[in-house]
């Protein structure tokens, strides 16, 4: 039995010295310490030995068995310790290689147009007003001089929350709210979304944006709205861009006007852009209506104003050449890419 103790340690060393893995490992443990391994079979067998025998083949057992698992926990630690540097070679950071650059967003077109519409007005002495997109039917029409039988307040125009409750269908409710609340003089744009129950098509969208404009003083007349706006669109489209207004009718505003501007592609000759006329429909403006004056609570003998409406979507598409609005809203990256 001691030839038999000497080679389970002998057979026990050399195959540890060989495993190569953690799994290797286990599996020479249970060979040889396990319940049903060689040397736990040696010591069951002592039972038949003498009296003599049975102390020093104990001994002999005891002290293979320590040798074995001093010699397994050796390996275990060295198996450990080489896994762990091998994981650690194969997840090292070079931090002298350059990283990989997150990638940057950028301005929706329209926002970049929008910011510049803001330069403009701000550097001529305007600010920014705001409100809000669910608005009183009372201030989207009523107070706007737009009666009950007008067109604009038909289900087929405007979106209604209820009789009372609109999705506002311009920022002019802004221009309201303003004058309601600051006395003359008034100078502000109100930028924002409006919405109006149209169809999707190459130029309408249910959703849209305006920036309106409101000046409302002592002796303002036509020509400081027509000045206004020159000022507005040379800044825009050009030194060279020419102004044209013509009569038009708008429920808030008296006297009315349509503004074109010479096509700032062909120079007023004709082209595709502006579809062979030379001009370009921009905007609408006028006179506010001394009605509405007093519907906000301002003397229309004291003072007097002018207001203006653009449509963003169209300034953006006349800059950037774009012949379809849809594109704005679709967030397909190939074409915001290109700004």
């Amino acid at each position: 039995m001691k030839e038999q103790l000497t080679n389970i340690r002998n057979g026990a060393m050399a195959a540890l010295e060989s495993a190569a893995t953690l799994t290797e490992l286990e599996e020479l443990r249970i060979q040889y310490l396990g319940k049903k391994g060689e040397l736990t079979a040696v010591m069951k067998g002592m039972g038949g030995l003498s009296a003599e025998e049975r102390p020093v083949i104990g001994q002999l057992a005891n002290q293979v068995r320590g040798e074995i698992e001093t010699a397994l926990e050796e390996k275990k630690s060295s198996l450990e310790a080489a896994a762990a540097n091998a994981k650690l070679e194969s997840e090292k950071i070079d931090v002298t290689m350059p990283g990989n650059k997150p990638a940057k967003g950028k301005k929706h077109p329209l926002i970049t147009v929008l910011d510049d519409l803001k330069d403009i007005f701000i550097g001529m002495g305007f600010s920014i007003a705001e409100g809000p997109e669910v608005e009183l039917d009372y201030y989207n029409f009523e107070a706007l001089n737009i009666p009950k039988d007008h067109p604009a307040r038909d289900t087929q125009d405007t979106f209604y929350i209820d009789e009372t409750v609109v999705m506002r269908t311009q920022t002019s409710p802004v221009q309201v709210r303003t004058m309601e609340q600051q006395k003359p003089p008034i100078r502000i744009i109100s930028p924002g979304r409006v919405y109006r129950s149209d169809a999707m098509d190459a130029t309408h969208s249910p959703v849209f944006h305006q920036v309106e404009g409101l000046v409302i003083d002592k002796n303002i007349t036509m020509a400081d709205l027509k000045g206004t706006l020159e000022v507005f669109v040379k800044k825009l489209y050009g030194e060279e861009t020419r102004l044209r207004f013509r009569p038009h009718h708008f429920p808030f505003t008296e006297p009315s006007a349509e503004v074109d501007i010479s096509c700032f592609n062909c120079g007023g000759e004709g082209c595709r852009i502006c579809k062979g006329e030379g001009w370009i429909e921009i905007l609408g403006c006028g006179m506010v209506h001394p009605k509405v004056l007093r519907n906000c609570g301002i003397d229309p003998e004291e003072y007097s104003g002018f207001a203006f409406g653009i449509g963003l979507e169209r300034v953006a598409m006349f800059r950037y050449d774009i012949d379809d609005i849809r594109l704005f809203y679709e967030n397909d990256v190939r074409f915001l890419e290109q700004f």
